[in-house]
């Protein structure tokens, strides 16, 4: 529908796609992992690594990140659709 209205009144499109997106949020809570396979020479094989920042593996990395990009382009005059949440529009007079 979307595609179709702006096709018939010539209206401008975007889309963008933000690569390692999900690196970018910052964590919340405190999330442990254990140390990978590699990084185990010399160390203690009981320790843990505290996260900074969600990784993709997290199931909370998606809400996360898409809560930190709401709030920035809602900054820029972007209003997020009620029927697709995740589709957010500007009308520019």
């Amino acid at each position: 529908m979307l595609l179709s209205l702006a096709m018939n009144f010539n209206w401008p499109l975007s889309q963008l796609d933000v690569k390692n997106a999900f690196l970018n949020g910052d964590l919340e809570e405190k999330v442990f992992m254990s140390i990978t396979l590699r990084f185990q020479e010399g160390t203690d094989k009981h320790k843990a690594c505290k996260l900074k920042k969600y990784l993709y593996d997290l199931k909370q990395s998606p809400r996360a990140w898409f809560e930190h990009f709401g709030k920035a382009i809602r900054c820029h005059g972007y209003h997020q659709s009620q029927t697709d949440h995740t589709m957010f529009y500007k009308h520019l007079r």
